[in-house]
């Protein structure tokens, strides 16, 4: 049976969500229709907000009534959220205690904290605390709160009063989305308390995330980009773009 225009944009839009991405080239077979209706479709869906083009296709924005789940993350540009993670970490310095945010990358980013000296980690993320709590000369403090099921972090009252008793040297941050105009924002407003807790007793603050991230916004803005000294992304991010986030205050990096 043949789509209607709404319908196929409907299921656009889930596949963009399920994948994380969608090549216009690859649609166009899918829904035996033109691969210039197939980028149509895009434009509209991402007038309303909910994709974001790239040439040959599109990636996923999250919005407050939509958040990929960490299951999704972990298969998700992969090589790219490791090469960002690895030049991350090099913006640890002396730091003896460090925050890691909730989410794939700065899970990555963790593993790689270095095991030769001593270190305290604090993070909301289970699998975070997991993946590191055995590292040698590493101390794992996991904040306590309620469980959110789609990423397995921490959030809630308990969660960001226990931040609040911490002065951190560095916190390794990410979002849903990151805007010049928006500044940085997250879905959930118990997930913005956190960050924006982490950010406020942390004396440094080093964005991480892939370059899909950029030009998004979502419900909850926890951050501007100037409460930042570096921003780690990926290249996709254009050179003409990273000056125009650079000239808000932080160093931009592209891996």
């Amino acid at each position: 049976m043949e789509l209607n225009a709404e319908e196929r944009k409907h299921r656009i839009l889930a596949l963009v969500r399920h994948q994380g991405q969608l090549e216009v080239a690859t649609a166009a077979v899918d829904f035996a229709v033109a691969p210039e209706t197939i980028r149509r479709d895009l434009s509209e869906l991402e007038r309303r907000g909910l994709v974001r083009r790239t040439y040959g296709g599109a990636y996923p924005v999250e919005g407050a009534g939509f958040e990929t789940d960490l299951a999704h993350r972990v298969n998700s540009h992969v090589d790219d959220k490791r090469r960002i993670a690895a030049e991350a970490v090099k913006l640890l310095g002396e730091a003896d205690t460090v925050f890691v945010d909730e989410g794939y990358t700065p899970q990555i980013l963790a593993a790689l904290l270095p095991s030769d000296r001593p270190l305290t980690v604090v993070t909301a993320s289970l699998t975070t605390a997991a993946a590191i709590a055995e590292s040698t000369n590493t101390t794992v403090l996991l904040l306590g709160g309620r469980v959110r099921a789609r990423t397995l972090a921490t959030v809630g009252s308990w969660t960001s009063a226990m931040l609040a008793g911490f002065v951190i040297d560095v916190a390794f941050l990410g979002s849903n989305g990151i805007s010049r105009e928006l500044g940085l924002t997250t879905p959930d407003p118990v997930v913005a308390d956190v960050k924006a807790k982490a950010l406020e007793v942390s004396r440094r603050r080093i964005f991480l995330g892939h370059h899909s991230k950029f030009g998004a916004s979502s419900f909850c803005r926890f951050a501007e980009v100037g409460d930042f000294e570096a921003i780690v992304t990926s290249t996709g991010l254009t050179a003409a773009e990273a000056h125009r986030y650079a000239l808000l205050g932080p160093r931009v990096i592209r891996v």
